[in-house]
């Protein structure tokens, strides 16, 4: 028996009624789901790549496979972890070759309207010093902490998203950890 939030959920509206309308070729469940992942989709490939162009080449690419392929969609697992496993492919096969460090982050800006000048100049020193040494990291170990820290998903949908084992998803984000706080220390040693 479902759940509350299941049966809401699989109702007129929710992600796994969604897909099963874009795969009966429901061009208006399609673009619900194309405005619901795209904003997702973009800030988890903007920490990938600083490419604006290429991210939306990659979330278009992504949301086409979903358009094609939305009849092979199983339930198997959260329709998000299928749709973040296609854009993450699409994302190494476009960013072989292309991985340059990012000069600058969005988000390293954000603050209190309230906050003295210098505690924004230290969140944004502090925000680029990230963007910077997470630019740094390999794509695999970037990738899992990307997913697990900013879009807040467990070992066991990273690995299915990454297409390997819950043990490898955690071996990456350890030493992906240990290698932020060795590029942060460094870091922030040069700015002082």
């Amino acid at each position: 028996m479902k759940s509350p939030a299941q049966a809401s959920a699989a109702g007129p509206g929710g992600e796994p009624w969604l897909i099963g309308q874009v795969a009966a070729g429901n061009r208006c469940a399609f673009e619900k789901l194309y405005r619901l992942y795209f904003p997702r989709l973009a800030r988890f490939l903007w920490r990938m790549t600083p490419s604006t162009q290429l991210i939306e080449e990659i979330v278009n690419d992504t949301m086409l496979v979903v358009w094609q392929k939305a009849g092979s969609f199983d339930g198997s697992c959260k329709l998000s972890t299928w749709i973040f496993a296609i854009a993450y492919r699409r994302a190494c096969n476009a960013l072989r070759g292309l991985d340059e460090p990012q000069a600058d982050c969005p988000d390293a800006c954000q603050g209190s309207p309230d906050a003295q000048p210098e505690r924004l100049f230290e969140i944004a020193c502090l925000g680029q010093a990230l963007a910077l040494a997470l630019q740094a990291l390999p794509l695999a170990q970037r990738a899992v902490f990307e997913l697990s820290f900013y879009h807040d998903m467990g070992y066991a949908e990273i690995a299915q998203i990454v297409e390997c084992p819950v043990n490898t998803v955690k071996t990456r984000l350890f030493h992906a950890r240990q290698r932020l706080a060795s590029l942060l220390a460094t870091q922030m040693e040069e700015r002082t």
